[in-house]
């Protein structure tokens, strides 16, 4: 992208991407370009609450985060809701295809 100009944007639209590009778009800023100039950053306001240390946005631009690492780990009570297939999610899934296999 660089040798033809063209402007890279990381993108951050799943869940728990924008916890994790932020630090990308540090890394860049303190030990690569040293500039904001023509950079960007997807960013999807979704999902956050499922993490310990969600990504805060202010004035349009990633703030530093505050927490330890990479900013990914996610709450305990979102892995168990949510963990195929045995999490309460999957099984109220599992359970309505079954139901409706069952009426067919």
């Amino acid at each position: 992208a660089k040798k033809f100009k063209i402007p890279v944007c990381p993108h951050a639209g799943g869940v728990g991407l924008c916890e994790l590009v932020q630090h990308l778009i540090l890394f860049d800023y303190i030990s690569v370009s040293g500039s904001l100039e023509n950079r960007m950053c997807e960013y999807v306001d979704h999902l956050h609450e499922h993490f310990k240390y969600p990504v805060v946005i202010k004035n349009a631009a990633y703030m530093v985060p505050q927490g330890p690492g990479y900013s990914s780990e996610m709450k305990e009570e979102s892995l168990l809701q949510y963990q195929f297939p045995d999490g309460r999610i999957w099984q109220e899934i599992i359970s309505k295809q079954q139901s409706k296999i069952g009426r067919a």
